[in-house]
C-alpha cells in the first residue's frame, strides 16, 4: 500500500525544546521531504510557541521511529495524518 504521512508538531516552548527537536529532525533528514515551520512574530516579541509541519518520504518504519523519538520530548505535541494514495 502506498501511503503519504504528514506530521504536525506543536512546540510548546521553542526556547527550551528547539535544540532537542532539531537534533531529532536532523537525524531523520532523509525521511523529510518537506518541512514548514512557523511561529507568531512581532516587532517586540517572538512567540515561544511554534509549529512544524513535515511531509515524510521513504520507509514507514523510519516514520514510526521519528514519531517515537519526537514523542519522548515532553514539551511538544505530535499529531499525524496518513493518506492511502491508492483510493
Amino acid at each position: 500500500m502506498k501511503e503519504k504521512r504528514i506530521i504536525g508538531i506543536n512546540v510548546l516552548d521553542r526556547i527550551k525544546e528547539a535544540g532537542r527537536t532539531q537534533k531529532i529532525l536532523s537525524k531523520y533528514a532523509t525521511s523529510i521531504k518537506t518541512r514548514l515551520g512557523f511561529h507568531e512574530l512581532s516587532e517586540d516579541v517572538c512567540s515561544r510557541n511554534g509549529f512544524i509541519i513535515l511531509e515524510l518520504t521513504g520507509k514507514n518504519s523510519d516514520w514510526d521511529s521519528l514519531e517515537n523519538e519526537l514523542n519522548e520530548i515532553g514539551g511538544i505535541n505530535v499529531q499525524k495524518m496518513s493518506f492511502d494514495l491508492h483510493k
